[in-house]
């Protein structure tokens, strides 16, 4: 399985699971035959946008990109300034 389909994967079933919306694939990495992979979701919308609650969940998928486990890492709203505004 490429990296790219490993990131799709991950993120797709995330998102399936959860009921969440997808932002976007924040990091990757192989790990022994599977993935894991980071996916940053959209938790809680708020107005204005910039006070919207984000999360970033890390999502392990096997060779096969099934995925094996799955648990949110970080959540922050999306106005931080930066790491250390977390």
């Amino acid at each position: 399985m490429s990296p790219g389909q490993a990131a799709a994967r991950g993120a797709q079933q995330l998102v399936e699971l959860t009921g969440r919306e997808l932002e976007g694939v924040v990091g990757l990495e192989q790990d022994g035959d599977g993935w894991s992979v980071q996916v940053e979701v959209l938790e809680v919308r708020r107005i204005p946008n910039t006070t919207d609650v984000l999360a970033i969940y890390e999502v392990v998928v096997d060779g096969a990109g099934q995925l094996t486990s799955y648990r949110r890492l970080d959540r922050y709203m999306r106005g931080a300034a930066g790491e250390e505004g977390r």
